[in-house]
């Protein structure tokens, strides 16, 4: 098998190369590897699919090394080739998919990782683009919006990067015009607070959006919250980061929740959602959940 290293070399606070250098030197077994550190995020997917499409019989493992943007464009790169699998090793500031499975430092072991069990996983397909993570819009957008410029300063571009990004939405993102379908059911008069609809179970390095999420069953969890004011908000937010919100008779009025295989968003001029950090904007966005369409690797 080989072994290809996808580095992102600004990923959390620093560059990762020299850590993902040293755990691949450390490695007791001698592997066939290279390591890529592409020079964009378009770069990224296109070296990829270059290389598979170069090596169509030769089984390769791409390790995503960076956080949840660097994950969302080998998955993206990966799609629809069967001799393609991804794994993990977790140097971002995020980190939220990873946190369906296990802790952190699990996900920074090479040795795990190569040795690891691969298992089928779901992946979104958001228009012409992909999200394996999470497609979240509104407040949720805004958010994600604030933190590509925001993680660009060093003294606040690491763990409190979303945080402050939150700050800044809950002071002018609260209220969002689109209308969201699932599976044809429209749930929404026109209007949300914010809108995430995940195969993972986590958002923003600790919001638990999607508790109840299986990301191998097919479906989308679709949590849509009603406008409601910033006290209103401030209020409920504990149970929307610990993930008793799907439960909690204090969000009855406000919460929408389905599981569904097709998502339509109908927004206005600007419109943009956020795919697993990444933006993507259009009037009119469809997602699709592809079935374990990924083979995807648990240390």
């Amino acid at each position: 098998m080989k072994h290809i290293f996808i580095v992102n070399t600004v990923a959390g606070e620093h560059s990762c190369l020299k850590e993902v250098e040293k755990a691949i030197a450390n490695e007791s077994e001698v592997i066939d590897y290279e390591l890529f550190t592409p020079d964009s995020a378009k770069d990224n997917v296109a070296k990829i699919k270059d290389y598979l499409e170069t090596h169509p019989d030769e089984e390769v493992r791409f390790y995503a090394c960076g956080g949840d943007g660097t994950l969302n464009k080998v998955a993206s790169g990966i799609y629809g080739y069967p001799n393609a699998s991804l794994a993990v090793l977790a140097y971002g500031s995020g980190n939220d998919y990873i946190k369906y499975y296990a802790d952190l430092q699990t996900f920074r072991n090479v040795e795990r990782e190569i040795h690891g069990t691969e298992k089928r996983v779901d992946i979104m397909q958001v228009n012409d683009r992909f999200a394996i993570n999470a497609t979240h819009f509104g407040l949720d957008s805004v958010v994600a919006k604030s933190m590509n410029i925001i993680r660009r300063y060093p003294i606040i571009g690491g763990k409190m990067c979303y945080p402050i990004a939150v700050f800044k939405a809950f002071l002018t993102g609260m209220r969002t015009r689109c209308t969201v379908y699932a599976d044809g059911e429209k749930l929404n008069d026109g209007k949300i607070c914010l809108c995430t609809i995940a195969n993972g179970r986590y958002v923003g390095g600790s919001y638990k959006c999607a508790p109840r999420s299986l990301n191998d069953d097919g479906l989308l969890e679709v949590c849509l919250i009603k406008p409601v004011s910033r006290i209103k908000f401030a209020l409920l937010k504990k149970y929307y980061t610990n993930g008793t919100h799907l439960d909690n008779p204090k969000f009855e009025k406000y919460i929408v929740y389905r599981r569904a295989k097709q998502v339509v968003i109908e927004g206005g001029k600007g419109f943009c959602v956020s795919l697993d950090g990444e933006i993507l904007e259009g009037e009119k966005i469809i997602v699709e959940n592809k079935k374990q369409a990924i083979r995807f690797v648990v240390p």
